[in-house]
């Protein structure tokens, strides 16, 4: 397919994290794609499987995961529209971990000899392509410590919290609404918690005043003191824009 505008959510989630020039931007729109539309709980890449193509999210959640033998499985990190949550494809041939559509999502899937050409040719491309990928890891040392260290207070609350400051991050939430359609189910294979942990630690993030939750919509009550109660700080980040104090 040629060029078009499902790109730009490719160039929101750049320009999240640094600013490129108009000729770099250009560069990414003429990348070839095509479009699968993907159902809710199915997987985008197994682990094991040799991909050609690089996905990029441009409607919908997905998630990376690893399952274990005994069929539990691990929440590694949530992908949104922009996310190009196999970007290490590019130089890891075989896939060490699934990725899943959370919800129904709709992806763009990117040749790889593609994206080698523009970073071949655009630098600071190459360079932002870099950058998001040394973000991801930072994010794997977070959760690392999410569900290692903190409480299951913290750990849900931080959970929201980088929700919330990367969806604000690409315009994708209100000054204190998101949406985030997790089910207890996907949050507690993020967090390390059983199902009946999450629905409690969500009611007392509730009784606390911190958050509201309406269906699928989150409202951030206050959220200096949710990132206190997180122990969140979104450093690790290193998003350009922040979400708002």
């Amino acid at each position: 397919m040629a060029a078009s505008s499902e790109l730009t959510f490719l160039l929101r989630q750049l320009d999240s994290v640094v600013e490129l020039a108009p000729e770099d931007r250009a560069a990414v729109l003429s990348l070839p794609y095509r479009i699968k539309a993907v159902a809710e709980k199915r997987d985008l890449l197994r682990e094991g499987s040799h991909p050609v193509e690089s996905c990029l999210v441009l409607e919908g959640i997905v998630c990376r995961y690893k399952m274990l033998s005994n069929g539990r499985r691990q929440i590694l990190s949530f992908h949104f529209p922009g996310d190009m949550p196999d970007l290490q494809s590019l130089y890891l041939r075989t896939m060490d971990h699934s990725i899943a559509a959370i919800t129904p999502a709709r992806v763009a899937f990117i040749p790889h000899e593609s994206v080698r050409t523009l970073i071949r040719a655009q630098p600071s491309v190459a360079d932002a392509l870099s950058r998001s990928t040394m973000i991801d890891a930072s994010i794997y040392r977070e959760w690392i410590a999410n569900v290692g260290r903190r409480t299951a207070l913290e750990r849900v609350a931080h959970v929201i919290c980088e929700c919330f400051a990367r969806l604000r991050a690409v315009g994708l939430a209100k000054l204190r609404t998101f949406e985030l359609p997790l089910s207890q189910m996907e949050l507690a294979d993020a967090t390390g918690l059983s199902n009946v942990h999450v629905n409690r630690t969500m009611r007392e993030l509730r009784r606390l005043g911190l958050v509201e939750t309406n269906s699928k919509v989150h409202g951030i009550v206050d959220w200096e003191l949710l990132q206190e109660t997180a122990d969140f700080d979104p450093a690790y980040l290193h998003l350009r824009r922040q979400a708002p104090p």
